[in-house]
């Protein structure tokens, strides 16, 4: 990112007003800064070359008072609305990213790590607020104090001028000699804690199962090793910081001590007089100091920076058309996909694939892990455009309409979803199964075994769940989600892996399940691993991946069996 990149702007808006009171503070300071100069210079020439008394210079120190205490309420004022800005610029390009990302998918925002992606729009971006509250700041007061205190000082005497301006461009050069050698180290380090955060993620998802097998603690030494990574990093970074923000401190102090002497030697050989000799010597750092903080806070914004490279790339991803046709009724309609097949890493996963769901019939989609079963309902729910093929929502009476064409949020009113790990909102269990009466809440219960489950809580059907169904085993929350989609059967019903987390009795309740929503007449789509439960299908659809070559010319034909 550039040091003040215009897509920050645009897409964080709240730092538009931020950077115009930044660039008024930093005018503002300027002028203080040479008014508490002059009239410092003015007071100490006044009472060492005239022998002014101190009634006489006292109006001087007054008002030089008020310069220091109007530059420390200016400094304030900048602190204060800094962190107010940059924890709204974070908050509203976090906003951004995330909403984005739903917009898109996350396998187009993020293709190669969509663990990353979580990382970026937490940890990530909030590392741009030493950008915004330290860095930024100093980037306006170096292109607006530095060339107008230089100004002054030529105003003053030119020789010293000539010294500040053939030492100033030093300080940039320096910092840009430091930026290549540290090229690419903050990219570096964000990748290693989006690794680390995508190692951590996995592991807490599949907690329980490394639990059920003993092996809960295997994955501690390579969570231990990426920290280590990140930490080597972060201290890479902070020692490169260090040791640029030494050479840039002695560089500026050499520049310093050259236009020192030669005031120094002027004022013996009395070139100059004291008022303009003080006056040069206290401008002098003045000039360089905006350049010497954009150096020190340089590495501590870098993380920053590239975190805000890696959310404008996600938000630069382009947002598919949505449709705006309504979905035709789909309770005597059929969800009809031909030649389907998504691009992946080397190949498709799927492969072209046929699939018809039809009211009152079952559809299992069988094959390896890998191959493409979870992006074929990615492609079937409209959430994920397919590279070949198309999706089409065929009426009662024949008339189809292709997915892409429709109002997405329409076709979604018609849909149940259950995911392997089922999105349950916070509420007691009766309020988040969200039964209409209590006799069809004891119907479905029943049928889950979420009567059993109910009756071994504390509080029954009163028991409080946290978000995410916190209180109840990964099992529990199946069946409860089982259930709430038994009680409100959709004309679709999607379940992927509903016996992932679930024993024998478990698998028995989603046979019932699938028997109940077939008598109900809905079509259902099954994501199957189990044998078991395939057998229950009307239809089993094989779903393959296949090298680039495979899908070069006609589209595979669909392996689909018909029971």
């Amino acid at each position: 990112m550039k040091p003040l990149d215009p897509r920050l702007l645009r897409y964080a808006r709240s730092a538009r007003g931020y950077l115009a009171l930044t660039v008024a503070l930093g005018l503002l300071t300027g002028a203080l800064v040479v008014a508490q100069a002059l009239l410092l210079a003015h007071a100490l020439g006044s009472a060492v070359a005239d022998g002014a008394s101190l009634a006489q210079v006292a109006p001087l120190a007054g008002w030089l008072v008020v310069v220091v205490v109007l530059r420390a309420l200016t400094a304030g004022v900048q602190e204060r609305y800094a962190h107010r800005s940059a924890t709204r610029a974070v908050a509203e390009l976090r906003e951004r990213v995330v909403a984005h990302a739903a917009a898109v998918g996350p396998r187009r925002a993020a293709p190669a790590d969509g663990a990353g992606l979580v990382t970026l729009a937490t940890r990530g971006l909030d590392a741009l607020e030493p950008y915004f509250v330290r860095y930024l700041p100093q980037l306006v007061l170096a292109a607006t104090l530095t060339p107008a205190t230089l100004l002054v000082v030529l105003g003053l005497d030119w020789v010293s001028a000539a010294i500040l301006a053939g030492t100033v461009p030093l300080v940039p050069l320096f910092m840009w000699l430091v930026g290549v050698m540290t090229q690419g180290r903050s990219e570096r380090g964000l990748a290693t804690m989006q690794r680390l955060g995508a190692q951590v993620l996995d592991l807490l998802a599949g907690l329980s199962t490394l639990r059920a097998f003993g092996r809960e603690r295997g994955p501690a030494a390579r969570v231990r090793e990426l920290g280590d990574a990140h930490r080597r990093a972060t201290m890479g970074t902070l020692r490169i910081a260090f040791l640029s923000g030494m050479v840039l401190e002695l560089l500026t102090t050499l520049a310093v001590a050259l236009v020192a002497v030669g005031v120094g030697l002027r004022l013996v050989y009395g070139h100059v007089d004291l008022v303009t000799g003080l006056a040069v010597l206290v401008l002098a750092p003045e000039v360089f100091q905006p350049l010497r903080q954009v150096g020190a806070h340089f590495h501590a914004s870098a993380d920053g920076v590239a975190a805000a490279d890696r959310a404008f790339a996600v938000l630069e991803v382009p947002v598919a058309e949505a449709g705006t046709r309504p979905a035709p009724d789909l309770t005597r309609g059929t969800v009809r996909a031909r030649g389907v097949a998504v691009r992946s890493r080397g190949g498709w996963a799927p492969a072209p694939v046929d699939i018809d769901l039809v009211p009152g019939r079952v559809v299992a989609l069988v094959g390896p892990s890998g191959a493409g079963k979870s992006t074929t309902v990615e492609v079937l729910l409209g959430l994920l455009p397919p590279d070949v093929g198309h999706v089409a929502l065929v009426a009662a009476d024949g008339t189809a309409t292709d997915l892409a064409d429709v109002d997405v949020h329409d076709y979604w009113r018609q849909v149940t979803w259950l995911p392997q790990r089922p999105v349950l909102e916070p509420g007691t269990v009766e309020e988040v199964l969200g039964a209409t009466t209590r006799a069809e809440r004891d119907r479905a219960a029943a049928l889950t075994g979420l009567d059993t489950v109910v009756a071994s809580l504390p509080d029954g059907w009163g028991t409080a769940l946290g978000g995410g169904g916190t209180g109840l085993s990964v099992g529990q929350r199946q069946r409860l989600a089982l259930t709430r989609a038994l009680l409100r059967p959709s004309p679709v019903v999607v379940l992927d892996e509903p016996t992932a987390h679930l024993d024998a009795a478990g698998e028995q309740v989603v046979l019932a399940t699938l028997e109940a929503l077939r008598d109900a007449g809905c079509a259902v789509l099954l994501v199957a691993h189990r044998e078991s439960l395939a057998s229950r299908a009307d239809d089993v659809v094989h779903v393959t991946s296949a090298p680039d070559a495979a899908a070069h010319g006609a589209p595979l034909a669909a392996d689909e069996v018909r029971r």
